[in-house]
């Protein structure tokens, strides 16, 4: 493999959301397909004996949520993934900001019955500010929540970004039987979760047009889904992929992190949407990824308590 072709499969990105939306929860799924971890909830490698636990510090682990930032990495469908899994609480949020300097694009995680947050707002405008492209990853479909309809015309009117939903959920509130691909016109169905998450889900997949799928729905669970198709095509907005780039629209996703309802078909999306590492501005230029002469990005330094005579510890990562 070339050194252009190294660069350009990488994809690295922050997820970002209010305390508890499921951020850490959808970083170990993504490492669970990646293919890093065996079952979810013991972080694993495959290749080594090392634990990779995005909530390593003790503090993390006796409270539940993320204080620090880390990195985690897999490799999927021939891309090299790095994921920034950041802190949502507003006492770290200086390290997630910190951390969005290195991130080529972010997942914004919205809980299908809280909808936009307040620690959500303040993350999405640093992400635009940098120029990032953002996701959306409506979670916990699998609970009661509000209208898909009503968090897309939340999302607009109170982040003022654009949304296209990528697929849609089918079903009742609450009771989702799996996800419509719009690109694709195809229905994936998920089996119920017997695992508790700790294992990947199984699916069936069809046409639109399959019978067997109408079967598997029931009649108005799959008319209810063609007026939803019909009027995300007539009212909503068409993908674009320069106003994805441009911060203007943000492709939507819809599933279930704890019972890995959606997750795959989010995550080939967005490794086939995200893009590659983008140039840099330095002190003196702009730096370029395919530059021989660049080699990591170092976007933290954390200082610690030792007595050594270097008493820092530097986040360097080959993110390019």
């Amino acid at each position: 493999m070339t050194f252009l072709e190294e660069v350009q499969r990488r994809r690295t990105f922050a997820i970002i959301s209010h305390p508890d939306a499921g951020k850490t929860t959808l970083t170990e799924k993504l490492l669970l397909y990646g293919g890093a971890i065996h079952l979810a909830g013991s972080v694993k490698s495959r290749k080594t004996a090392k634990h990779a636990v995005s909530d390593w510090m003790e503090i993390e682990k006796q409270r539940g949520i993320s204080v620090t930032s880390s990195v985690l990495q897999f490799d999927y469908d021939g891309c090299r993934v790095n994921i920034l899994d950041t802190p949502g609480h507003q006492d770290f949020s200086e390290d997630t900001y910190r951390t969005l300097m290195a991130a080529d694009s972010a997942v914004m995680l919205i809980d299908v019955a809280k909808g936009v947050e307040a620690q959500t707002k303040k993350l999405f405008a640093v992400s635009k500010e940098r120029g990032i492209p953002i996701f959306t990853f409506v979670n916990k479909i699998d609970h009661f929540g509000r209208s898909p309809f009503d968090l897309m015309e939340e999302i607009e009117n109170v982040l003022g970004i654009r949304t296209c939903p990528m697929n849609w959920p089918i079903g009742i509130n609450g009771e989702y039987k799996g996800v419509y691909d719009r690109e694709h016109e195809t229905i994936e169905l998920f089996a119920k979760d017997e695992t508790h998450g700790q294992e990947k889900l199984a699916s069936e997949k069809g046409a639109l047009t399959d019978p067997r799928m109408k079967e598997l729905l029931g009649d108005d669970v799959y008319q209810a889904l063609l007026d939803d198709i019909e009027l995300l095509d007539v009212a909503g907005d068409p993908f674009d992929f320069d106003k994805v780039r441009a911060g203007e629209l943000t492709p939507m996703f819809f599933g279930s992190a704890m019972t890995n309802f959606g997750v795959k078909p989010f995550l080939e999306k967005f490794l086939e949407l995200a893009p590659s590492p983008a140039p840099r501005q330095a002190v003196e230029e702009m730096v370029q990824p395919t530059s021989e002469d660049f080699s990591a990005l170092v976007f933290k330094i954390q200082p610690i308590w030792t007595l050594s005579p270097r008493p820092y510890r530097i986040y360097a990562y080959l993110l390019w």
